[in-house]
């Protein structure tokens, strides 16, 4: 763990074996309009606090590797402009170079194992992007999650994303995906996808025995635990498509690409649900938060017992 400041909150956790949920920064920095941002971010934390466990907001400041923020130090997250994104190829550069910056789906995997977090909850992951075949634009999350043991939660992947791809994508890599008391592979925004999940179980006792299971045998792989959005949040799957549908022809017409297509695309989005996009954000990243505790409480009560 050298390298990593530990929030006073986070440490006294770690020392009084109280569960621990790592929880991403770039929906903070990149996902949500100043000022929300700052009091979501602090939602999001109280609904780990309130299930039971101790939330790690994990982010790099000036070259410094946060696993859990102080106040000022989430306050000011939230409120300064040219905040880095960072994902696995950029962490490197960013501390030695001083950098402050959010980390995605995939760098918090990687600091949060290096922290000693199993449990991280977020809101969709990344995934293979429509139109891939001819742009190879395949997020860095789905090789995260196959190479990095951290079981991650979300509303399943975002739903601009080309999810039958992104699905066999993660086959094809051994990650078990497995639905949160659903048959069907959620859509972010939606709760349905169309796709069948490969996996289903329906509490977080049984999601921490399937993990422990797998980390007992050695695997190495992360793990998808795909959460649907609260039925009374969801929005309609048929609109969102062609919602979808005009937002990536503005983003192709306009030469979005990098980095920036996911704030783009959701920010086209947002503007086009009237702002009902953010709220069904907002309330599957809370849900989310809520089921990963109760995972994480539910780890604690099954030690590892084989390699790891």
């Amino acid at each position: 763990m050298t390298g990593l400041i530990f929030s006073e909150e986070v440490e006294t956790a770690f020392a009084e074996g109280r569960p621990v949920v790592a929880l991403e920064s770039t929906i903070l920095t990149h996902g949500l309009p100043k000022p929300d941002n700052l009091h979501i971010g602090r939602e999001i934390e109280a609904e780990v606090r309130a299930a039971g466990a101790v939330p790690a907001t994990i982010a790099v400041l000036d070259g410094t590797v946060r696993i859990g923020l102080s106040t000022p130090d989430l306050v000011r997250l939230c409120s300064t402009d040219g905040v880095v994104k960072l994902s696995r190829r950029d962490l490197g550069v960013a501390l030695s170079q001083g950098w402050t910056g959010g980390t995605t789906v995939a760098a918090t995997m990687i600091l949060a194992v290096r922290a000693g977090i199993e449990v991280f909850a977020t809101g969709g992951i990344g995934g293979v992007h429509r139109g891939a075949e001819l742009d190879f634009d395949i997020s860095a999350d789905l090789d995260e999650l196959a190479r990095t043991p951290v079981m991650v939660i979300s509303a399943g992947a975002k739903s601009i994303l080309d999810l039958p791809k992104t699905l066999e994508v993660l086959e094809t890599k051994g990650v078990p995906v497995i639905g949160y008391g659903t048959d069907e592979f959620p859509a972010f925004f939606c709760r349905a996808s169309g796709l069948r999940v490969p996996l289903r179980l329906d509490s977080p006792e049984e999601i921490a025995a399937a993990w422990r299971a797998g980390r007992d045998l050695g695997l190495e792989a992360g793990m998808l635990i795909a959460n649907p959005v609260p039925e009374e949040h969801a929005l309609d799957r048929a609109a969102m498509e062609r919602i979808i549908d005009d937002a990536l022809f503005e983003a192709k017409r306009t030469g979005t690409n990098g980095k920036q297509v996911t704030p783009y695309l959701l920010e086209q989005i947002r503007a086009a649900t009237g702002g009902a996009s953010l709220t069904v954000n907002i309330e599957l990243v809370r849900s989310n938060a809520r089921l990963g505790a109760g995972i994480a409480e539910a780890l604690f009560r099954r030690p590892l017992r084989g390699r790891v």
